[in-house]
């Protein structure tokens, strides 16, 4: 290490000494070569120093001025800033993104960037901890228009004025704009190019902190970059291909100790082979904040104009995906901010809003023209010659952008214009400038590119389009030798198969917008100007049929095939996507099975809004259809496959999609199919890679211990899952015992449901082991097996240390009062315990007069189920009086419990002395009159409870009247249920008087209580008052016709069941 820093000052002093500015630059970059980032910094003790370092600072000053005047201020970015302050890590590119167009990388996630982790651009190429190492090459993807070059120029900026970036000494920025216009290039040559200042006199080096070479736009380099066939070279001097020299500096063999950074689509970052790079970030769209707010730059002054475009984007959902990309969204509101103003100028409130993406780019042209000629079929010599003009300029624009999309080209130099026979003169003119930006490359040469990717496409379409009329050979062979075709349809069909077969789907939006041309609508947009009146009208049908015959039944539904049924749509021609979407609505898709319709399904799964919150898919599935469904089903977030008989085969399916890294599946519902244990063993070695599941629902099916023990052993490892269900599985004990062992390291997994599973007290145990020491489950539910009181012990005594657990199900576990009685003194204790669930066990006044002790000490249980124990009045009055000193409990449950008067009595003292409780259920309790007066007297001055259940409570008139004078005062009760007792007419009278001057009740049940026709008289005469209740119920009544419609006549705001 030494030798080298003593051989590092001898070159230092040998640089310094160069006569001549080459010899400086070859210097420079033999130490670049050699120590990477060791550059431009004078060591202290430099003999025959005249500056010092203050030579070499101010060069360094000199190129970071350089550098400010060509980034400069950009415009576009203003509030915006904040969204690339960070950017999100990712572990390399999916299938999606190597596969697909930008286009369908955005429709198909619905614009959401998933990412688990984000990075601070200040620490872009810091290490991520301290015993990791700076990344030497990093990858930062986007789709185009999301912001590469805009990151870049921030980057650079911010750099430069010293913001961020501060442990490197340079940074040399580059695109691949600048390089295209090199066809060899030596290391010595590129340095020197974007670091003049190098060249002059008095070089200093010494011991620096790191050089970043930037790379922006991978995507436009105009040669691929093959690592496999490239030849090794450490020359620094020497001159090599451009794309060799790029692939070199990346492997390492130039500048081995320089970091690189490069920008690219992913699709195109693809071609740098995933061991070589170090760090992977995206950039992430426009939240829903960010896209208003870059609508606020297009229309500063004007909120009105933006609030109406804002609307207008929302509206039609695809647009509004697309708009998470800044390039996107200014397109769509400049194109959309024409449309209205062009309304307005013609007082036209009948012309039509944009819904296709044809459409909104056939307005943005009607801007770019400047809107003349467009409106009510005006024409003149002038405006007919302007658009002639434009209709040639856009006709070699359009040659040049089709040969360009062919040949994968989005750059082009002047030689490229003049070739397709673009005249440069015109390219100042309002049209172009819409189109196309201008950039001056370091090789002080022009390079212009179309302001969006989707603008070329779009005028390669119109190309196409026009070309197809006249054209007897096949346009996509370059050398225009081909089998003669002729006739629009016979290009459209080639079109259409050039497209289907294209593997990275970059022909996809070219052929959506070549279809939309045929439209009727985006015909009229375009007539007179770009578009002759009713050209190509009679192709419209006929072209729907080529594009539903590329919809082939022995394959998958791929991008390319849901991309059919985005050309449907712009062609509009949608009967097919829309029956499908109304079998959706109506439950009957199970009887759709053709190719045809199963791709119009994958096309809703992308795009309705029925499937945006939750694809329900359960009862219409085969395994075939699953089968061809599965690409798409990857970016469904939520997804409801129940009742389809699905067998363990078609979990291995479902196993490969949720392995699959572009899985964003969150929540999947797989009840009631038959899945067995090699079912489980396949969803549970997908969970071992998902990254993106939360809830897994596998209740109702054939899972056994064995199914049990493979999804335990994944919980081990996987760090996502958050809810996990079994209930009604046959897991037994053995299955429980791999649970409670996987939530021994498992600290997610926040509820498990394992209700009938034929669990004993064994594994209750078990469980109650791994309570004492997990700290995340929060939900256990284990009703309906045989636990005991052996099984209530062992969980009672976990709860005592436990401080995670807030939800215990138990019901029915034949517990008795010894099991509740320890349950209950561990209640005592808990600090977290929020509901416990003990309905249809053996608890009878002895367990409650355990519970109301544990109720007296405990602060923090809110909800209690007693439903169907063995309480009588002993124990419902031990309760009541634990509920009057009790201040947590808000739900309380007591039905069939054989409560009569006497605890009803009790309770409602209780009532009188009680703050929290909101709901009480005493339903099929014969507490009679006696307790419903009692209960209604608490009410009076009870001012929490919201819901009493007094269903099947032997209830007659009496109590119904002190419920009615109670319901008089009160102002809190919000659900009154009195189904099936007998308050007769004057019941029904003292309840109606009551809610001619309530106004909290929102519900009221008198379902089966005799009211009569008479009772129907008062009730109506109430509800023509009543102003609150939103929902009443008089099924089992004998009101009769006459009854039943004078109530219908007596209320509009009402929901009333008869």
């Amino acid at each position: 290490m030494r030798k080298q820093e003593v051989r590092t000052d001898r070159e230092a002093c040998r640089a310094y000494n160069a006569d001549s500015p080459a010899e400086q630059v070859k210097a420079l970059v033999d130490l670049l070569a050699r120590n990477g980032g060791r550059l431009l910094q004078a060591p202290s003790k430099m003999p025959d120093s005249p500056l010092g370092s203050q030579s070499n600072d101010s060069r360094i000053r000199r190129h970071c001025e350089a550098l400010l005047s060509r980034v400069g201020n950009d415009p576009e970015l203003g509030s915006l800033s904040h969204r690339l302050a960070s950017l999100l890590l990712v572990e390399g590119l999916t299938d999606l993104q190597l596969r697909e167009h930008d286009f369908t990388q955005v429709e198909a996630t619905r614009g959401v960037w998933h990412s688990a982790r984000a990075i601070p651009l200040d620490r872009l190429f810091l290490p991520l901890s301290r015993v990791s190492i700076p990344p030497r090459v990093s990858v930062t993807i986007g789709v185009a228009g999301i912001g590469k070059t805009t990151l870049v120029r921030h980057f650079v900026r911010c750099w430069a004025r010293g913001q961020v970036g501060k442990n490197f000494s340079l940074v040399l920025p580059l695109t691949f704009r600048d390089l295209n216009t090199y066809e060899k290039l030596s290391a010595d040559k590129l340095i020197h190019s974007v670091f003049p200042n190098a060249g002059e006199g008095n070089l200093e080096v010494t011991t620096p902190d790191r050089v970043l070479l930037v790379l922006d736009g991978l995507d436009e380099c105009k040669t691929p970059l093959e690592f496999s066939n490239t030849m090794a070279c450490t020359d620094p001097k020497k001159e090599i291909q451009v794309d060799h020299l790029i692939t070199n500096i990346i492997r390492g063999n130039l500048f081995p100790e320089i970091s690189v950074w490069i920008t690219s689509r992913p699709s195109a970052a693809g071609q740098v082979p995933g061991g070589l790079v170090d760090r992977m970030t995206e950039i992430r769209g426009l939240t829903e904040e960010e896209i208003k707010a870059c609508l606020e730059q297009i229309f500063p002054e004007d909120q009105t104009l933006l609030g109406q475009v804002l609307t207008q984007m929302k509206a039609n959902k695809a647009l509004y995906l697309m708009c998470t990309v800044p390039a996107f969204c200014r397109l769509v509101g400049l194109a959309l901010g024409h449309l209205y103003h062009s309304k307005l100028a013609v007082q036209d409130t009948e012309l039509p809003l944009p819904q296709t993406l044809c459409e909104l780019y056939s307005w943005y042209f009607r801007m770019a023209l400047g809107g003349e000629g467009q409106d009510k079929g005006k024409v003149s010599p002038r405006i007919e010659q302007m658009a002639q003009g434009a209709r040639k300029m856009v006709g070699t624009l359009g040659r040049l952008a089709f040969h360009g999309l062919v040949k994968k080209k989005y750059v082009f130099y002047e030689q490229d214009m003049k070739a397709f026979g673009v005249d440069l003169a015109l390219l100042q003119s309002a049209l172009c400038s819409c189109l196309l930006q201008r950039e001056e490359t370091l090789a002080s040469s022009a390079a212009y590119r179309f302001t969006h990717l989707s603008l070329q496409e779009f005028v390669a379409a119109m190309y196409y389009y026009s070309a197809s009329k006249r054209a007897i050979f096949d346009l996509f062979t370059e050398s225009g030798m081909s089998w003669p075709r002729l006739g629009f349809l016979t290009h459209f069909r080639c079109a259409a198969q050039r497209a289907t077969q294209a593997q990275d789907g970059r022909l996809d939006v070219f052929l959506r917008f070549l279809s939309g041309l045929l439209s009727p609508r985006v015909n009229t947009l375009l007539a007179g100007s770009l578009l002759a009146q009713g050209e190509h009208q009679n192709y419209r049908a006929q072209a729907a049929e080529v594009l539903q015959g590329l919809l082939r039944p022995d394959t998958a539904v791929c991008a390319r095939a849901i991309n059919v049924l985005y050309c449907l749509h712009e062609l509009q021609h949608t009967e097919l996507a829309r029956s499908v979407e109304e079998a959706m609505q109506r439950g009957t898709l199970a009887g759709l099975t053709s190719p045809s319709h199963r791709t119009a399904l994958a096309y809703l799964l992308q795009l309705s809004d029925i499937c945006s919150r939750e694809a329900n898919l359960s009862l219409c599935l085969s395994q075939s259809v699953l089968q061809s469904l599965l690409p798409q089903l990857l970016y469904c977030q939520s997804l409801r496959l129940d009742n389809n008989q699905f067998q363990d085969p078609v979990m291995e399916l479902l196993g490969s999609v949720l392995s699959g890294k572009d899985c964003r599946i969150q929540n999947i519902s797989l009840t009631e199919n038959q899945i067995g244990n090699k079912g489980a063993k396949a969803l549970a070695r997908s969970l071992l890679v998902n990254r993106s599941l939360t809830t897994l629902d596998l209740r109702s099916n054939t899972i056994g211990p064995q199914g049990a023990k493979a999804l335990a052993d994944a919980l081990k490892i996987n760090r996502t899952l958050t809810s996990l269900s079994l209930q009604s599985n046959v897991i037994r004990d053995d299955g429980v015992m791999c649970m409670a062992e996987a939530l021994l390291s498992n600290q997610t997994l926040s509820i498990l449901q394992l209700q009938k599973n034929l669990i004993g007290p064994k594994g209750a145990q078990q469980m109650a082991d791994a309570l004492k020491q997990n700290k995340s489950l929060k939900e256990l539910m284990f009703s309906s097996n045989t636990i005991g009181d052996g099984g209530a012990m062992a969980l009672a005594e976990a709860l005592k240390v436990n401080q995670s657990l807030e939800n215990l199900d138990l019901q029915s576990n034949a517990i008795s009062n010894t099991g509740v009685a320890v349950l209950m003194r561990a209640l005592r204790v808990n600090q977290t315990l929020s509901s416990l669930n003990l309905r249809e066990n053996s608890i009878s006044p002895e367990g409650a007069r355990a519970l109301a002790q544990a109720l007296c000490m405990n602060n923090t249980l809110k909800h209690l189920d007693l439903t169907a124990n063995l309480l009588h009045d002993q124990g419902a009055q031990a309760i009541a009086v634990a509920v009057g000193e009790n201040r947590s409990l808000t739900h309380l449950h007591l039905q069939w419990n054989f409560i009569q008067a006497g605890a009803a009595r009790a309770l409602g003292q209780a009532l009188q002395l009680n703050r929290t409780l909101t709901t009480l259920d005493l339903q099929e309790n014969a507490i009679g009159d006696d307790g419903a007066s009692a209960v209604a007297g608490a009410l009076k001055v009870n001012a929490t409870l919201t819901a009493l259940y007094l269903q099947v409570a032997s209830i007659g008139t009496q109590g119904a009247q002190a419920l009615g004078e109670a319901l008089a005062v009160n102002r809190t009760l919000e659900i009154l249920d009195l189904r099936g007792n007998d308050i007769g007419v004057a019941g029904a009278k003292a309840l109606a008087n009551a809610l001619k001057l309530n106004s909290s009740l929102r519900r009221l049940n008198l379902q089966e209580n005799s009211l009569g026709m008479d009772g129907a008289i008062y009730i109506a005469a109430a509800l023509s008052e009543n102003r609150g209740l939103r929902h009443i119920n008089l099924q089992g009544n004998p009101i009769g016709e006459s009854g039943a419609r004078m109530i219908s006549e007596a209320t509009k705001t009402c929901v009333v069941e008869m």
